[in-house]
């Protein structure tokens, strides 16, 4: 407490699916939010707030937690990116230097595993949950049993693109609420109402010309919607 007490913010930004707040004093809060964990900022009477922060201009930045799971720490600002929260991660996705070389070499250091769980593994790729993994594989048509190292670089190379385009739209729609989150006015996000395959299962496949009916299984314990009519089975 001694350590954050009369600090200055300087800047917030984010590290895979952790947040970082920088202070003054050359340390910085490391929050990982877990599933349901969320951060909003004046609002008083707010549910499930797990830790605030009171600032100088009398408003709360609170941490709200339901099913408390959310992960809070302090470190030196210097040893950020080695600590033990952040070490191992692997490149930001949506970094101007994240070009499709990386992208590649990236997952095929996983040749044999499901593209689904390759995706999602942090130390691969920092920050890809199951929602934005699904919706990747629905829009570049590769199936989530897909092994890495049988998909065509052609295939490769759409999954790329589709990456790109559907984690810009996730910060455009500002996220995703189809559970807890919320941003940081207490507001749901969007994205949720422009899913193609998250949580569809039986309703018919949005790709035009696809008579497909989208389908639920479980890959590496965490569910996986697809259309098994376009999205092609690689192994």
């Amino acid at each position: 407490k001694a350590l954050v007490t009369g600090q200055k913010i300087l800047k917030a930004e984010r590290r895979a699916k952790n947040v970082l707040i920088h202070l003054s004093n050359k340390y910085t809060i490391i929050v990982h939010m877990k599933m349901t964990g969320h951060f909003v900022y004046d609002r008083p009477g707010y549910p499930y707030v797990r830790l605030t922060f009171r600032l100088n201009n009398g408003k709360e930045l609170s941490l709200s937690d339901i099913r408390k799971f959310a992960k809070v720490t302090l470190v030196k600002t210097a040893a950020v990116e080695k600590s033990m929260h952040l070490e191992g991660l692997g490149p930001e996705p949506l970094d101007r230097n994240f070009q499709f070389k990386i992208f590649n070499f990236q997952l095929h250091k996983r040749p044999k595993a499901k593209i689904k769980q390759a995706l999602m593994d942090q130390s691969l790729i920092a920050g890809i949950g199951n929602i934005y993994s699904d919706e990747i594989l629905w829009r570049a048509g590769v199936h989530p049993l897909s092994a890495v190292g049988k998909i065509p670089e052609k295939n490769m190379r759409f999954m790329f693109a589709a990456m790109k385009k559907v984690l810009k739209a996730g910060i455009n729609f500002g996220g995703d609420s189809m559970s807890d989150y919320r941003n940081i006015k207490g507001e749901k996000g969007e994205f949720q109402e422009h899913h193609h395959a998250y949580r569809r299962t039986g309703k018919a496949c949005g790709k035009p010309g696809c008579r497909g009916v989208i389908k639920r299984i479980v890959v590496g314990a965490r569910s996986a919607h697809f259309c098994p009519a376009h999205q092609k089975l690689f192994k």
